[in-house]
């Protein structure tokens, strides 16, 4: 495999300190950006209301290559590592979108980020509606029992 390197460009700073599954709903985060990024790449950030947050696991310390019951529960149907959102992934990649609430110079203020205290973000992206599939979200019914308490 050909080596690829990236490098956070912020971290996540909030209240939970531990990667727990559920109840994010209530956790506000702010993301900093890194001193020597400059305060302007944030600019005009606050004309969107959502974006995408791209992040390292850098907590986790296995990985899953082939087939796991969602968080090792087996009332769930075993799946494939890329038909889950499992923070144990080769490469410990995380993807949010998330609510931006306030930008404040070198701070993005944001809900619904599910990355815990300290992780490095890796990359910010706004959502545009365009980029947004089009039709009905089809899923098994195991995900919604296992997302109802994570927000």
């Amino acid at each position: 495999m050909n080596e690829i390197i990236v490098n956070p460009i912020a971290y996540v700073r909030n209240d939970r300190r531990e990667p727990i599954d559920d109840n994010w709903r209530s956790v506000e985060s702010t993301i900093e950006l890194l001193e020597e990024l400059p305060e302007e790449c944030l600019d005009g950030i606050e004309n969107f209301s959502h974006l995408e947050i791209i992040y390292f696991f850098d907590k986790s310390t296995k990985t899953y290559t082939g087939s796991e019951h969602p968080r090792e529960n087996s009332a769930y149907p075993k799946v494939g590592i890329f038909a889950q959102r499992k923070k144990d992934r080769p490469n410990h990649l995380g993807a949010t979108f998330v609510n931006l609430i306030k930008h404040d110079k070198r701070r993005l203020i944001v809900k619904y980020l599910d990355a815990i205290d300290g992780t490095p973000v890796l990359d910010i992206k706004p959502v545009f509606e365009e980029y947004m599939p089009d039709g009905k979200i089809m899923q098994p019914g195991w995900v919604r029992e296992l997302m109802k308490n994570y927000w």
